[in-house]
């Protein structure tokens, strides 16, 4: 057999009967993607496959029948175990571990491989050693940019203004970041490996364990407003957003929640709706004043008559008891005002009765309704009903609607109140026969700002103030009008 390029010729003897066989050897040598030295006992290569030729930069005569240590640059050879490594396949008929190492040939870029030695033995003795080199420098640089990738997400969630923490599918904290541990006062080593419900009100652990349970609940993406318990025992209200984790197959293996600290957005929604009733009182204040004055009025004129020394007993029990009644009318008015300007930030969700929300609601705006001179029609549902939220907010969304619909009678008209059942909700319609909302219009009335009053006559605020209290509620609001004719709002509100 005639020797190849990469084929020392003390390896080719045997005749033409063994080149078949030589010729699809020296095929399947060069073809492995791997670069492969094979050095005899002198420590000299032996043969070298085309990928060690092409990666290193070299030649066939410059490689086979050198000495290992001399196709390698010399700063490899000093600094790595690569010629230890041959060695010891020719001492201890053993291969050698593997070991990395990185280096530059002549021309070629910078290159980063696995080697190894091993024994090629024939009648149980080592004749040579066969040396590998795996490259691994794509591995390499792609560990590299996962590392870099990390190192970004990490750096993301670490710097996040949120809390970004993570469970498995038994709920226990894998994850958690700085946010987490500034709003709470829990270090990550003190919440990792505990459940998450544990940093939870009582109240809502009973709806993050079903969260966390598996199933339908924990395969989908959820929002939900729940208040975390800090480590001074303080409760802080925080909207979540829940998302499954998948792995490579598509199996949850646990979630990711995102918590954003609510407590300055409801400082401030408090603010909102508070400047808003007193809004409200300002446009209620011409119907006030008339109704306070009408009582004044009785309780002035009996006092006058009071002070006639020769009044009949009978005519001044009259006076002092419409002196009384005026009185207590006055105060009926001023204390009503006083629980509508009440701030509410305090209140909780509760069971609460709609007939008697509604029928709050109507006493503050009655006044304003004598003064528009319109009749109040009610429709109460005769059954009892409930509904759960917070009173004060609902009583707040009853009276903006009322003023809106009062508002759209200048000039009189008719005011229908209802409430009634439609399966597992409570329905209230409030139905005026005023000006209407053109159709143009009707999707913008829930907009804040947005008003058709007058400048000074109205904040724009009153029904999206009203929207966003029905939809924290689970709520929502149907409009339909008609210009000429009247409007009509529906509130759903689901029963408790």
């Amino acid at each position: 057999m005639t020797s190849g390029p990469w084929l020392e010729p003390g390896l080719a003897d045997g005749g033409n009967a063994r080149e078949p066989y030589e010729n699809l050897f020296r095929t399947l040598f060069d073809a492995i993607p791997s670069s492969i030295l094979l050095v005899d006992s002198r420590l000299r290569i032996a043969m070298a496959n085309r990928n060690f030729l092409q990666k290193g930069n070299r030649t066939p005569r410059d490689t086979i029948g050198h000495r290992f240590e001399d196709v390698f640059p010399p700063t490899i050879v000093e600094r790595t175990r690569i010629l230890d490594c041959v060695r010891r396949v020719f001492e201890r008929n053993e291969q050698s571990p593997s070991q990395r190492m990185t280096f530059r040939a002549p021309g070629v870029p910078m290159r980063t491989y696995y080697f190894r030695a091993l024994p090629f033995n024939w009648n149980d003795q080592v004749q040579y050693a066969l040396f590998l080199m795996e490259d691994i420098t794509e591995q390499v640089r792609l560990s590299q940019d996962i590392q870099r990738v990390e190192r970004h997400l990490a750096s993301v969630v670490e710097s996040a203004s949120d809390i970004l923490l993570s469970t498995d599918n038994r709920g226990r904290i894998l994850s958690w970041n700085k946010a987490a541990e500034r709003l709470t006062g829990y270090q990550a080593c003190e919440a990792i490996g505990r459940r998450l419900p544990e940093f939870f009100a009582p109240a809502d652990r009973p709806e993050i364990e079903q969260a966390l349970g598996g199933g339908p609940a924990m395969a989908a993406s959820r929002t939900a407003e729940w208040a975390l318990t800090t480590l001074s025992e303080e409760r802080i209200a925080v909207s979540w957003t829940l998302a499954p984790m998948l792995n490579a197959d598509g199996e949850t293996t646990g979630m990711v929640a995102a918590g954003r600290d609510l407590t300055e957005r409801h400082r401030l929604e408090a603010q909102l709706l508070q400047s808003q009733k007193l809004a409200a009182l300002g446009v209620m204040a011409g119907g006030i004043a008339h109704e306070i004055r009408n009582p004044l009025a009785v309780c002035s004129s009996a006092a006058q008559f009071l002070l006639d020394e020769d009044l009949a007993p009978d005519l001044r029990r009259e006076c002092v008891q419409k002196t009384i009644a005026g009185v207590h009318k006055a105060s009926e008015i001023i204390e009503n005002l006083l629980r509508f300007a009440r701030p509410a930030g305090g209140d909780k969700m509760t069971r609460v009765d709609p007939l008697a929300l509604l029928t709050q609601a109507l006493s503050v705006v009655n006044h304003q309704a004598h003064l528009n001179q319109l009749d109040v029609e009610t429709q109460f549902c005769e059954q009892p009903l409930w509904v759960r939220g917070v009173p004060s907010l609902l009583e707040q969304a009853f009276i903006n609607i009322l003023l809106n619909a009062i508002a759209s009678m200048p000039n009189g008209g008719l005011l229908t109140l209802t409430l009634d059942r439609d399966g597992d909700e409570v329905l209230v319609h409030v139905i005026d026969t005023g000006v209407g909302i053109d159709a143009a219009d009707i999707g913008k009335i829930f907009d804040p700002f947005y008003t058709r009053s007058p400048v000074g006559k109205g904040t724009g605020l009153g029904l999206s103030i009203c929207y966003s209290i029905i939809q924290q509620h689970h709520g929502r609001i149907e409009v339909e009008s008609a210009p000429g004719i009247g409007t009509c709002f529906v509130v759903h509100l689901p029963l408790a």
